[in-house]
């Protein structure tokens, strides 16, 4: 073969080469920069911009300012939760058999002598009940002076079971449920006092109030006459 041929055609290779690598080392930086163009689009403008608008982002903490709040939770009170609002049964409402009568369970009524007039020396009678509607018996002291009965004259306090009780006075029952306790009272139309006096002065014609009071408890009031 010719020399010159020969050199000619080494050349074209060589050249050849050469462009081949050319070629390859642009397409290698084309590629990193269209890399680098593009982290830079969606990396830390975009790490910025989401940590404008995320709620999820916290803010670096002082760790001084950390403890201060973390000092402050556990001495305050927590708030309740729902459940812990939610009320919870009345200890009121729980109740144990033979134990005293809670006064929200008993019924006080007065019976008798409501717009009667007694004339010619009859006595006024009443009939007190009490009754327990609690979901257990329970007891109560029933005597004169627990379950007072009263007869009034507008302010003027004529008449009291409470008057001159000789002893204790007391007289526990046990109260079953739905069960009244029933007391009979007649009155001898006579003023009383504490002072226990020998001849209690008789009470003067006129309109007069009967009521039984227990406790906190007032029974309706049963208004009658004296002829």
């Amino acid at each position: 073969m010719d020399p010159e041929t020969m050199r000619d055609d080494g050349g074209d290779v060589y050249w050849r080469r050469r462009m081949s690598v050319l070629v390859a080392v642009l397409v290698v930086v084309a590629v990193v920069a269209w890399a680098c163009s593009s982290g830079g689009k969606g990396g830390p403008e975009q790490s910025s911009s989401e940590a404008k608008v995320s709620p999820s982002v916290s803010p670096a903490v002082d760790p001084l300012l950390a403890g201060l709040r973390t000092l402050a939770m556990g001495t305050a009170t927590p708030s309740p939760t729902p459940s812990a609002r939610r009320p919870s049964p009345s200890p009121s409402r729980v109740r144990r058999a033979g134990a005293p009568c809670a006064e929200e369970d008993l019924v006080l009524s007065l019976q008798g002598g409501k717009d009667q007039i007694y004339a010619g020396g009859s006595r006024p009678s009443f009939i007190v009940t009490l009754v327990n509607t609690g979901p257990v018996m329970c007891r109560a002291d029933v005597g004169p002076r627990a379950m007072e009965i009263r007869i009034m004259s507008g302010q003027d306090r004529i008449w009291s079971t409470a008057d001159c009780v000789s002893g204790a006075g007391e007289d526990v029952a046990e109260l079953q449920r739905g069960v009244p306790y029933v007391r009979t009272l007649n009155w001898d139309r006579k003023r009383s006092s504490a002072d226990c006096r020998a001849t209690p002065p008789p009470a003067l014609p006129g309109t007069y109030v009967a009521m039984a009071r227990f406790g906190k408890l007032r029974s309706p009031k049963g208004v009658f006459h004296l002829r």
